[in-house]
């Protein structure tokens, strides 16, 4: 590893106008910037296309690598894995730490580089008196990408920077792009899973393209009557409504999946919201540990999310004898989800969370 460079910095560069509009804003506040594109396909040509020119309009050097194989057996491996089992995952939240921050983190001890950044809305906060580092909620309450940082560990944290963190509107975002005259200024938004095309027929036409195939089973209610039949587990998720494939001529959500019966729940809206959510594979900021860190005491009050667009709500977090948490929300959630995760949050900042379990 190099001396690191105070004024160096790899900035993770998709090529789409969020990352574009991060590394201008460095160069233009005087830092030697290093555009870093990593492959997850290991094909994808269009993509490190747009990552290169956008490098070469703003005038940086650029890097791409591929980093399908190691993206395989971590991402796609739990992606496939998680819906089998009847559960929902978030693949952005394995992805973060375990592949892009940590790809990012390389490449910059490589070159020589101290910091490393992404077009993320998050912004980051130090706890001087305990001298740690958090994300914070960006200042766009919209575009806010925090719920996705969670699992980021001090070595990541003490070293990124998130130049449109506090940026309070994505107008204002593509106005820099436009003001350098950048070729993807109006271009629309990612699509929300990186390695599913919409020609490939949505997520669960790639989990079967790679050869799983989910068995058929029983739709149920509540109580175990059988309803109907359902077309496999991956093709569920709870809180669904529509794609049922089954009409009661009422109303009727997935309320449980249970991947040992190999059962979909059916019931009504309001059996979906609970108070009591349970979560595993706990990650602190704070310790880069499972456990409640000392500092918030042994049930801290916190805000929490369980899916990136919801709103916040007020809870209490407890351990269990199984080394669970438990997050008692003071109102009741709707469609906890589990593969998906709790996030809680002091203020606007993040101080960890989890995935959500079964009961």
């Amino acid at each position: 590893m190099k001396d690191l460079s105070d004024n160096r910095i790899v900035i993770g560069l998709s090529g789409g106008v969020d990352s574009t509009t991060a590394a201008l804003l460095l160069k233009e506040a005087g830092m030697e910037v290093t555009g870093y594109y990593f492959d997850v396909l290991g094909n994808n040509v269009k993509g490190v296309e747009n990552a290169a020119r956008a490098a070469e309009e703003i005038g940086i050097d650029f890097i791409h690598e591929d980093v399908s194989q190691e993206f395989r057996d971590i991402v796609i491996r739990n992606f496939c894995d998680e819906y089998m089992n009847g559960r929902t995952p978030n693949p952005c939240v394995l992805c973060n730490p375990n592949i892009k921050f940590k790809k990012m983190i390389e490449t910059a001890d490589r070159i020589g580089a101290k910091y490393i950044s992404t077009g993320h809305y998050g912004r980051i906060a130090k706890d001087e008196i305990n001298d740690l580092y958090f994300v914070r909620m960006g200042a766009s309450y919209k575009k806010d990408q925090s719920y996705m940082l969670y699992r980021l560990g001090q070595d990541i944290l003490s070293r990124i920077r998130f130049p449109i963190g506090g940026i309070e509107d994505k107008d204002n975002t593509r106005s820099i792009a436009r003001k350098h005259h950048m070729f993807n200024a109006d271009a629309s938004d990612s699509q929300e899973i990186c390695f599913v095309s919409s020609e490939s027929g949505g997520y669960v036409k790639y989990i079967e393209n790679l050869g799983f195939r989910a068995e058929k089973g029983n739709f149920v209610d509540r109580n175990g009557k059988v309803l109907g039949k359902h077309s496999g587990l991956i093709n569920y998720t709870i809180g669904q409504r529509k794609g049922l494939g089954i009409t009661f001529g009422r109303p009727a959500f997935v309320t449980a999946i249970d991947p040992q019966s190999n059962t979909v729940t059916l019931g009504r809206n309001d059996e979906l919201f609970e108070r009591e959510i349970f979560s595993k594979d706990n990650f602190f900021a704070a310790t880069s540990g499972s456990e409640i860190p000392e500092i918030y005491g042994k049930n801290p009050r916190v805000m929490a999310k369980i899916r990136y667009a919801a709103k916040p709500s007020p809870a209490t977090v407890s351990q269990t004898e199984d080394g669970r948490l438990l997050t008692l929300f003071d109102e009741p959630q709707r469609a906890a989800t589990p593969g998906q995760s709790v996030v809680f949050y002091i203020d606007d900042m993040v101080i960890g969370g989890g995935f959500i379990d079964y009961k």
